[in-house]
């Protein structure tokens, strides 16, 4: 088996038996560098049995063929696995010479026939990111692939194990500018910037909140402060400073100083 990288983030590796490491850091076995590729991100192992992917990460996104790996998962040939916005596919990595009488090619109706059932995913590197900020999420990256599903259910692509998060909660589909959310009859709702929704887009900065599960949406490139601007709540009305008197309280000022005025005077004038 192999793994190639078609962004050119790395040049392919054959899996021999053993461990390796990917991640960012010079003491990875495939150091990549990448949007949310973390320091020790995962490992890939290969034995007699076969390979897997393991998750030395709990707070970065490892995601094989559309669904967040929690702890390990198999790797078969076709597969799509990402690293935070990095990705490869796992090839055969057989480079044999074909035989010498190869069979003629099939038909469209014989290729239809052989299909072994395998949704093929199609090699398309997710643009958005969420992160948790409460709950069992708190810290986590969960890529978004298209027609992701947060929910409680083990096979949700994004499970969230959490008692308030209904088994199918939430359906999210990347756009060009955000992602288009759209609850699945949720028990406890779906709110955005606490609005609640049934179908709403989520831009970049917005907070997704599952009841009291928090995420904010993440695109490449937006620093701190530009993730948590949307996610806090509006300034408060402005007021004059401290200590600076308002207009309406100079004239009211300056009113009373002329009766005050008006009346020594006259008080003098009787003397």
């Amino acid at each position: 088996m192999r793994l190639v990288f078609p962004g050119g983030e790395h040049v392919p590796v054959d899996l021999t038996a053993g461990s390796a490491r990917i991640g960012s850091g010079a003491d990875c076995d495939i150091v990549l560098q990448g949007e949310g590729v973390a320091a020790r991100h995962c490992e890939v192992v290969t034995g007699d049995a076969g390979a897997e992917v393991r998750v030395l990460d709990a707070n970065a996104a490892t995601v094989l063929n559309g669904r967040q790996v929690q702890a390990s998962a198999p790797l078969a040939v076709g597969d799509l696995l990402l690293f935070g916005r990095v990705g490869c596919s796992i090839s055969s990595g057989d480079h044999k010479a074909p035989p010498v009488a190869p069979p003629p090619a099939p038909r469209a109706v014989d290729v239809e026939a052989a299909d072994d059932g395998r949704t093929r995913v199609r090699a398309t590197l997710p643009k958005f990111i969420l992160r948790g900020l409460s709950g069992p999420s708190l810290g986590k990256s969960f890529a978004i692939v298209d027609g992701a599903v947060i929910g409680r259910q083990p096979d949700c692509a994004i499970p969230i194990n959490a008692a308030e998060i209904s088994r199918q909660h939430v359906r999210l589909k990347p756009n060009p500018t955000g992602v288009h959310v759209e609850d699945l009859g949720s028990a406890n709702g779906t709110f955005i910037n606490d609005k609640r929704v049934q179908s709403a887009q989520l831009m970049p900065g917005d907070e997704l909140r599952l009841d009291t599960v928090r995420f904010v949406l993440v695109a490449p490139g937006m620093d701190a402060r530009q993730q948590a601007a949307r996610v806090q709540p509006p300034p408060a009305p402005a007021h004059a400073a401290p200590g600076k008197p308002s207009m309406l309280a100079i004239v009211i000022g300056v009113v009373i100083a002329l009766v005050v005025i008006g009346v020594l005077l006259r008080s003098a004038g009787a003397w």
